[in-house]
């Protein structure tokens, strides 16, 4: 039995230091009715969020089209980076990249958010056998749970990624079968 997960990270939102409240922005909204339509012919069982405003902005047209309520789940949430602002956020994340284990002060170590998502996601793959699922999630998390599957998907791959972006996992039970990115900012502008 196939089940089909589709990880959506967040379109563009409207920078704010209050991480849970941070809001699309209008280019992110015009994104947001884009992924949409984009899955107005696909079959959908359940749209579960990231508890992230712009995760959840990013997936509720979703919902809304398929009468659905969009769950909430807490594993989904961005990976925390440190418990403050980073001096250097590039440094700051390359050096958990490069060091798996490493956290910053406040912050998840990769392997820490990755089994935080992976756990998720596995539960996803349990309650929901032979669904088709929309996972609102972010960019870091994505690529951690990907990176689970297949080290290609490393911090490389994480800086390609657009936003929005999404990829469908396809399983087999709890085997990961496929993986098709599905979203490409260029063709759906």
């Amino acid at each position: 039995m196939l089940t089909n997960l589709y990880l959506v990270r967040h379109a563009y939102s409207t920078y704010s230091p209050d991480e849970l409240g941070r809001p699309l922005s209008q280019r992110g909204f015009i994104d947001a009715e884009k992924i949409k339509k984009l899955f107005e012919n696909e079959e959908i069982d359940i749209i579960i969020s990231s508890p992230y405003k712009r995760a959840i902005q990013t997936v509720e047209g979703i919902a809304n089209f398929r009468e659905k309520v969009v769950l909430l789940e807490e594993n989904f949430k961005e990976r925390t980076l440190s418990i403050g602002a980073v001096e250097d956020f590039e440094a700051a994340i390359t050096k958990v990249w490069v060091e798996p284990t490493f956290s910053w002060s406040g912050g998840e170590s990769n392997m820490d958010a990755q089994k935080r998502g992976v756990k998720a996601l596995k539960n996803l793959l349990t309650t929901c056998e032979g669904k088709n699922v929309v996972i609102g999630t972010h960019g870091n998390l994505m690529t951690l749970i990907l990176n689970h599957f297949d080290k290609n998907y490393d911090f490389n791959f994480w800086k390609t990624l657009d936003m929005p972006d999404i990829y469908k996992l396809t399983f087999e039970y709890q085997e990961l079968k496929e993986v098709k990115r599905i979203w490409n900012r260029t063709e759906n502008i």
